[in-house]
């Protein structure tokens, strides 16, 4: 089946897509420029021969890549293999969130340490000197230096209670994100499919992927994330984003729609001010929350949404307020929702989108912007029904 839209100008987006067993193929979108009835190919061509291009008959780019240890390559093993034992010593050293308090505590006592070894230094300066002179201290030194080392022994042992007391903190074992264990050990089947997303969100470069994984967890707990689900938010936008129904691969599709920001009353009451643009982003994040309960976190299951955004009457970018919001919200779900939108696909697309999407395309990832789908008007009906 043939995908077509209608461009001004010439633009070439590759997805590359590796079967298990199969040779390397590429799928390429490709907008050519003049054309009489607008169309976009969307084609799938041998990557070692890109001669023949074959006509992709049916839509299989919402597949889940497959999350079975078995189907990953060897590299990806290694990879999750290392992750869940960085992971483990993290959860075991207590060393997932920041410890702000335990840090200033430290400096507390030390301080006290560092103010008694002066002291000493100067008693023993004025001592040697005295000595020098001809004083007498011995009955006074004696008691001076103990007094002395006594309270910078308790300083001493006062900074170990406080290592001693990070390093007895109870350890939580029982971490978890979306429902799902963090603790290797645990044995989770959900484990190995969360800290997927995360690898293939950084290209199985573990330390990044630890590294984003904190930040989420840190995010998550400043934020308040995990009780979002029962939170009452003063803002109702589920005219603009609502969950609605699967796909035919299962994926639950979450719509946005965009054009409901025309009413004036509703884009002052989602953007109208910084509050207001905090709950609009609460509201979309409480939105995921919801959509990421309706999905399948195991080996085969379905761990991923389908995103649909209708661009039809929506306001233009022009609209400092709007694209404020909408930026930081990209940001922050890319950030700390990984690998959790199969596609993302924007219909009925007006021509200031290119502009608006060149703005927003260096804060994405490369991963991310390919899996965006974008249709002219003429093909809505046809794209959503494949």
């Amino acid at each position: 089946m043939t995908v077509e839209v209608k461009v001004e100008e010439t633009k070439v987006a590759e997805v590359v897509v590796v079967p298990q067993e199969e040779p390397e193929k590429v799928v390429v979108v490709e907008e050519r420029k003049n054309d009489v009835n607008g169309d976009v190919e969307v084609k799938e061509v041998d990557a070692a021969d890109n001669d023949g291009p074959k006509t992709v008959q049916k839509s299989s780019s919402y597949k889940e890549e497959s999350n079975f240890l078995s189907d990953l390559k060897e590299f990806e093993r290694k990879a999750l293999s290392d992750l869940k034992l960085k992971l483990e010593e993290a959860i075991l050293g207590n060393s997932l969130f920041k410890k702000e308090g335990a840090k200033k505590k430290e400096k507390e006592v030390e301080k006290p340490v560092e103010e008694e070894k002066e002291k000493e230094n100067e008693t023993k300066e004025g001592e040697e000197s005295g000595e020098q002179e001809g004083e007498k201290k011995e009955d006074v030194k004696p008691q001076g230096d103990n007094v002395k080392e006594k309270t910078v022994l308790e300083c001493e042992e006062e900074k170990s209670e406080v290592v001693i007391e990070e390093k007895g903190e109870e350890i939580d074992r029982d971490i978890s994100i979306w429902g799902v264990p963090l603790f290797p050990s645990k044995g989770s089947e959900g484990t190995d499919v969360v800290l997927l997303k995360f690898l293939r969100a950084r290209d199985f470069k573990v330390n990044d992927a630890l590294e984003m994984l904190k930040k989420t967890l840190q995010w998550r707990k400043e934020s308040s994330i995990d009780s979002l689900l029962d939170e009452e938010i003063g803002v109702d936008l589920s005219s603009a984003f609502y969950m609605n129904g699967i796909d035919r691969e299962g994926h639950p599709v979450c719509y946005n729609i965009y054009g409901v920001f025309e009413n004036e009353e509703l884009y002052a009451k989602a953007f109208g001010d910084e509050e207001k643009r905090k709950q609009f982003l609460r509201w979309r994040f409480q939105l995921m929350e919801k959509g990421i309960q309706k999905l399948d976190l195991r080996p085969g299951g379905i761990a991923s949404l389908l995103q649909i955004s209708d661009l039809k009457n929506s306001p233009s970018p022009s609209k400092k307020e709007l694209r404020t919001a909408m930026s930081k919200a990209v940001t922050l779900l890319q950030d700390n929702y990984p690998e959790f939108v199969a596609k993302n696909i924007f219909i009925n697309v007006p021509f200031w989108y290119y502009a608006f999407n060149a703005l927003l395309s260096p804060f994405l990832a490369q991963r991310t912007k390919s899996k965006f789908v974008v249709v002219r008007p003429a093909k809505t009906t046809e794209t959503l029904l494949k």
